[in-house]
């Protein structure tokens, strides 16, 4: 897809990968440390993904959490992939994010994802 900016992405941003995925910082993120899970293969959406390509997410999303627990010593991690429009999904290939969270990022973590917070940049996707 010569249109996908994740096919196409800047390979000197890459912070980890296996055979089937890479992970980058997300450029609007929501924490310091979001991050994205991105398959090497081009679709659309998690349910398209082969069972490799699912345990290659699954493996990266440790080895990227290994490394942030040292680098930014976070208290928690959300971790959420958008699957169609109505969900919220702006870029047509699969990702996932993985947040770091941090305590006092909020001041009532309950319910997770469902409240959230404001943005660390603002989204214009």
């Amino acid at each position: 897809m010569s249109e996908c900016i994740f096919c196409n992405y800047n390979k000197s941003e890459i912070i980890a990968e296996n055979k089937y995925t890479f992970a980058i910082l997300d450029h609007f993120p929501v924490n310091e440390g979001h991050c994205l899970i991105i398959p090497k293969r081009h679709f659309m959406n998690f349910f398209e993904a082969s069972e490799e390509e699912v345990k290659a997410i699954y493996s990266l999303l440790h080895e990227v959490k290994e490394i942030f627990d040292i680098q930014y010593e976070p208290a928690g991690y959300n971790i959420g992939i958008n699957v169609g429009y109505h969900a919220g999904q702006t870029i047509n290939h699969l990702h996932v994010h993985l947040i770091p969270r941090y305590e006092g990022d909020v001041s009532n973590p309950r319910g997770g994802i469902r409240n959230f917070k404001e943005a660390l940049v603002e989204y214009d996707g």
